[in-house]
């Protein structure tokens, strides 16, 4: 982890670069995390690491360890199967959306965030492949001009970071979606938002189900 430096924001990036370092695969779970150590490397002080914590407990990505502290959750497998149940309905949503009120748009900003996810595997960094997929989905949301949509994805976001993560780092090749994401902008291009929905829920139930199986391997 990289110092940082004190900001208005500085117990969400807290609670990014603890996040960040669980879907990594740095910090496992069952294990202990102790809030001295986190500050000493982000370089701040205990307070909003504490409150950081107990968010990312509030989120089921932490536990009350026996006794007291914090220790990394399992993911609970029934728990993703369900959030990315709710997640295909509002990707869906989002896709439509997209498509009937912003495909210009789309057409203009779009074609850069396929290439930044296909460079991030073709570089094989597993943060830099969570922060692609996350950056395309954000993308449509904001084409979407839903605003209930993107703090309705924060809550899932957090769990998918740590299920991309745990799956990524076990693939010496990591499955590519990006082909998948393109003809989805090519949907939202074209206007046409019927089908941009309907293959979003495709592409997120797919991922569903690759993913649980990865993880019950």
């Amino acid at each position: 982890m990289r110092q940082l430096d004190a900001s208005p924001k500085l117990v969400e990036r807290v609670h990014a670069a603890v996040l960040a370092e669980i879907a990594a695969g740095n910090l496992e779970p069952g294990e202990r995390i102790i809030q001295e150590q986190i500050a000493n490397k982000l370089g701040v002080s205990r307070q909003p690491v504490q409150q950081a914590l107990l968010l990312l407990r509030n989120q089921r990505v932490l536990t009350d360890a026996p006794g007291r502290g914090l220790l990394v959750a399992a993911l609970n497998l029934a728990y993703v199967r369900n959030m990315y149940d709710m997640r295909a309905v509002i990707e869906g949503l989002a896709f439509r959306q997209a498509a009937l009120v912003n495909a210009g748009r789309a057409a203009v900003e779009g074609p850069a965030y396929i290439q930044a996810g296909q460079l991030a595997v073709t570089n094989g960094s597993v943060p830099g492949m969570i922060a692609a997929d996350m950056a395309f989905h954000e993308f449509i949301y904001e084409l979407s001009e839903n605003p209930l949509i993107p703090p309705a994805m924060d809550s899932h976001w957090i769990q998918a970071q740590r299920v991309m993560g745990e799956v990524f780092k076990r693939d010496d090749q990591p499955r590519n979606i990006w082909d998948q994401h393109a003809v989805l902008l090519e949907c939202v291009i074209a206007g046409d938002g019927d089908k941009a929905e309907r293959l979003a829920r495709e592409h997120i139930l797919q991922a569903a189900d690759f993913m649980l199986a990865r993880l019950d391997s």
